[in-house]
């Protein structure tokens, strides 16, 4: 009879644990249809991996049990179908938000999520407009593209001796953002600008654009958008001898890139924020743990989809609660050691450690620039 009393002690008492336990949703958002699916579904892989760890640790949150939960949204990295989205969201009842990949998407739904007092971390906008509009809660992980946009200018100008130059961005916030900042500071820098050309990043052709920057001569050209469209630009610079350097941004520099454009863009150059992989201590690990869960590589954005749910389980744990209007205000006081390095945050909400690593293509592959 005592050992049944006991017994039932455990039982009621884990029943009681269990139903004081909170379901957290935290919304993500990112492209997963499109031309550039495959850097949203890696961002989402990443958030998920670290919600699914940090469930099997037990998250506490003023002493009481936590489960996160994930609830993902297509914007399909358009910034009309980025506002339905963030209003889904937040009529959902998420306590934050990873997202969204594109400056362009994250912009017009950054205000969405002020409006409703909601915290938003964006893991990969750079578009430094989206810290500078002064909304309360709203932090990046990536470098900006004021510092990106200098990173590659400031590559050009020393490293490839550049005096002329040819830019061409895909019209996006975040394309038109890093080239207007690369603009500057390589005039700055005392290199030329002989062509200023534009497209879209849904375009595959860019004959015109190409035989263009060929008669200009030009030494380098810059290239501020996504891999999906540096694939087919890099064949059809060989197809036409054209010789100009090709540097861009961290929207091309992924493993994705050299399958898009096979033996065509080897030499040629890339931008990532942050401190290359081989030096960010928690990377090999990181790798492994999603591999064995996802069967596939890291694209790009990966690590910091994970470090940005780290940031907000960061905020939650300092303000002791997992209700929004409670924890929001610490989302910008978070500190944490993930994946990428250290992240903390300044006082417009960019991460101090926003670095930028200038990377080759060898043999196909990544190689950090020493």
């Amino acid at each position: 009879m005592h050992r049944a009393l006991v017994l039932l002690g455990l039982s009621l008492a884990a029943h009681s644990l269990l139903a004081q336990e909170q379901t957290v949703r935290i919304g993500l958002a990112a492209p997963l249809t499109g031309p550039i699916a495959h850097l949203g579904r890696d961002m989402e892989n990443g958030a998920r991996l670290a919600v699914e760890e940090i469930n099997a640790s037990r998250l506490t949150v003023g002493g009481k049990p936590v489960k996160l939960q994930l609830m993902v949204e297509d914007d399909q990295g358009d910034p009309a179908a980025a506002t339905a989205t963030a209003n889904r969201l937040v009529d959902a009842g998420v306590a934050a938000v990873v997202g969204h990949l594109n400056s362009g998407t994250t912009i017009p739904a950054a205000r969405i999520y002020d409006v409703a007092g909601i915290p938003q971390v964006a893991p990969a906008a750079t578009n430094p407009q989206y810290t500078q509009l002064g909304y309360r809660y709203a932090v990046r992980l990536m470098a900006t593209d004021i510092q990106q946009g200098s990173g590659i200018a400031r590559f050009a100008a020393t490293r490839l001796q550049a005096k002329t130059a040819a830019l061409v961005d895909d019209r996006s916030a975040y394309g038109k953002g890093l080239a207007d900042q690369v603009d500057t500071d390589l005039q700055k820098a005392g290199v030329k600008i002989v062509r200023r050309e534009f497209t879209t990043d849904k375009a595959t052709d860019f004959t015109a654009i190409l035989t263009s920057i060929k008669a200009s001569g030009a030494d380098v050209l810059v290239y501020a958008g996504a891999d999906a469209q540096a694939g087919p630009m890099n064949r059809q610079m060989k197809q036409l001898g054209l010789t100009s350097r090709f540097i861009a941004g961290d929207g091309v520099c992924t493993s994705t890139w050299s399958r898009l454009a096979p033996g065509t863009n080897e030499s040629f150059y890339c931008t990532q924020a942050g401190a290359p992989r081989t030096a960010m201590a928690g990377f090999s690990d990181f790798e492994r743990r999603f591999k064995a869960r996802f069967k596939e590589d890291v694209v790009m954005f990966a690590p910091y989809g994970h470090d940005a749910v780290l940031v907000l389980v960061d905020a939650m744990r300092r303000a002791g609660s997992v209700d929004p209007r409670v924890f929001a205000a610490a989302v910008p006081r978070a500190e944490v050691t993930g994946v990428t390095g250290t992240v903390r945050f300044d006082a417009q909400g960019d991460n101090v450690n926003g670095a930028v690593s200038v990377y080759q293509v060898r043999a196909g592959q990544l190689e950090p620039m020493p």
